[in-house]
């Protein structure tokens, strides 16, 4: 699971549509509750953003035509460690990491 939290207009509908996947899973591992250690260390997850970052993916998914139709449930963060639930995403390690991996997501903008 990954939350790339980069400006979404910049992305390429693969990777907008995956991280919107992405929070979905996120989302139930939390309904759970499920550990999510590994992706915190990893500097992967903003679990506090998880709701805000959702709504700035689907408004960017309506800009591009898609029906987005998927709301995403209620988490309770409360089992999550403090440092846990506010853990924080380097946004400049992320676009940069995504830009190598994705010609389109590097380009001034989004390849569609």
């Amino acid at each position: 699971m990954r939350m790339w939290m980069v400006d979404p207009a910049g992305m390429c509908d693969r990777h907008l549509l995956g991280e919107h996947v992405e929070i979905h899973m996120l989302a139930g591992t939390l309904a759970r509750p499920r550990s999510i250690d590994g992706f915190i260390a990893k500097g992967l997850l903003e679990p506090a953003a998880m709701g805000a970052r959702h709504e700035a993916l689907a408004a960017e998914m309506g800009r591009r035509g898609f029906n987005h139709r998927s709301p995403l449930p209620e988490c309770d963060l409360g089992y999550l460690p403090a440092a846990a639930r506010e853990a924080r995403v380097d946004v400049a390690v992320s676009g940069r990491e995504l830009a190598a991996r994705c010609e389109r997501c590097a380009g001034p903008e989004a390849a569609r």
